[in-house]
């Protein structure tokens, strides 16, 4: 049975290659073909002797993903619908700002983790992505608009850290210097705080950034926002974090809704600014889209104070911008359709 070669890393593909007395370095040929020049017709590759290129073309498949729907919002903010094989689908998002063209990626048909704010796991969750799915989003939004992706974030649909070993093959794919050579100081992970994968994830020394959904400095709060919370509570969450602050150069980002009524005090500010305390970090203030009504919309008073405490504590904080939402695409806002 043929395999999907955009599953395999370059050293997956070396070692395939030398188990069958294939030349390792004919691996690195094909990176470049396909992630480079995008070349995927094995007859093409030139430079490969017409025995390999036999061999893979008996051995091996280029897979594809199906754009099933693309819209564009007010905002420039592009969503694309995409079909996987197995008449699942998920969503990815292009969002420019200047010069910089972000991609958010997806790493799962659905979320097992429900947090209470997001979409996206209000299915739960029907199964993981392979690698070649998760780097086919780019390849195929690559080649619709040119050359123009300058960062990429796993916070589509699904926890990046749920799916580790696709995550991180994908990464792997995405930096590899032979082929798509992508700035790993240019993708970021994003998390619910799965305390033994970013353990795991130190270990590896990937080089990528973190970013971890917190949404309050209260313990029990958290817990109503994140079920996660309470087999990963915030207080261990945090020392994991301490332990991978120390070790990696980039800030570790924290992404924090403002919900109406619910963690928007003064009160809440100086309770982020304390547990946070010590930790190279940064904040995304993220005001509530009330997709699903569940919490509210935050007022801009509530807003206004919340960042006016922070700013008095030194603690470094931007406040996004919803983008995308005319078209479904903000933070919390993707679907994973099936059955």
């Amino acid at each position: 049975m043929k395999e999907d070669i955009k599953n395999y890393t370059l050293e997956e593909l070396k070692n395939y290659f030398k188990d069958r007395s294939i030349p390792s370095y004919s691996a690195g040929q094909v990176f470049g073909w396909i992630y480079s020049k995008r070349v995927e017709k094995f007859e093409l590759m030139t430079d490969i002797s017409k025995g390999t290129r036999d061999f893979l073309s008996r051995n091996f498949y280029f897979s594809k993903l199906k754009i099933l729907k693309r819209e564009i919002s007010l905002d420039k903010t592009e969503k694309f619908l995409f079909g996987l094989n197995d008449a699942t689908s998920i969503e990815s998002v292009l969002i420019p700002e200047g010069s910089r063209f972000t991609l958010c990626v997806s790493s799962q048909v659905g979320c097992k983790y429900n947090c209470k704010f997001c979409i996206s796991g209000s299915r739960g969750l029907k199964r993981n992505l392979s690698a070649s799915e998760i780097v086919n989003q780019y390849l195929i939004i690559r080649d619709l608009v040119g050359d123009k992706i300058t960062n990429m974030v796993f916070m589509g649909i699904g926890e990046p850290l749920d799916n580790f070993e696709m995550t991180v093959k994908a990464i792997r794919i995405f930096t590899e210097h032979k082929g798509l050579d992508f700035g790993k100081r240019r993708i970021s992970i994003s998390t619910c705080g799965i305390i033994p994968q970013i353990e795991e994830l130190l270990r590896l020394k990937l080089g990528v950034k973190l970013s971890v959904s917190l949404h309050s400095a209260d313990s029990e709060i958290r817990s109503r926002i994140m079920p996660v919370n309470r087999k990963y509570p915030l207080i261990e969450l945090i020392k994991t974090l301490r332990n991978f602050s120390k070790s990696e150069k980039y800030p570790i980002t924290f992404e924090y809704a403002l919900f109406g009524s619910l963690n928007t005090s003064k009160l809440d500010a100086q309770k982020l600014a304390q547990l946070l305390k010590g930790i190279n970090c940064k904040i995304n203030l993220i005001p509530y889209n009330a997709t699903q009504g569940i919490f509210k919309e935050p007022a801009s008073s509530e807003i206004e104070g919340f960042c006016n405490e922070l700013y008095k504590t030194g603690l470094f904080y931007t406040l996004r911008k919803s983008r995308g939402q005319d078209i479904r695409a903000a933070c919390g806002q993707l679907y994973a359709l099936w059955g």
